[in-house]
């Protein structure tokens, strides 16, 4: 079912134009930092927004297959619950970081030049 998302859209398109590419080694937006990190990296704002959408559909596609596992009966309870829990969370926090993007975005727009 989300397989079909194939891309994540605008922010692929950003990462390509500017020639950004992901790490193994870069930290994700909603776990924890890599310990093996020396310095920390400066990130593009699109490389950020990229690395989030691809977390949050990592985290429901992961939820997604916990739960076809739970009706299966190859997975118990509280494993589909925790994987459906995360996948609500990444979501949740995107949207709230996407009403902030359109409501800045705005802001920019009414100013006066």
């Amino acid at each position: 079912m989300i397989d079909a998302i194939n891309s994540v859209g605008a922010f692929s398109v950003m990462k390509e134009a500017e020639g950004t590419r992901l790490t193994s080694s870069s930290s994700s937006v909603f776990g924890a930092p890599a310990a093996t990190q020396a310095a920390p990296q400066s990130q593009s704002f699109a490389s950020v927004l990229g690395d989030m959408a691809t977390d949050a559909i990592g985290a429901m596609k992961k939820a997604e297959g916990a739960s076809l596992d739970g009706i299966r009966g190859q997975a118990n309870t509280r494993e589909v619950v925790d994987a459906v829990m995360n996948a609500e969370q990444s979501l949740q926090t995107a949207i709230a970081i996407r009403d902030k993007v359109v409501t800045a975005y705005l802001e920019i727009a009414r100013m006066q030049i």
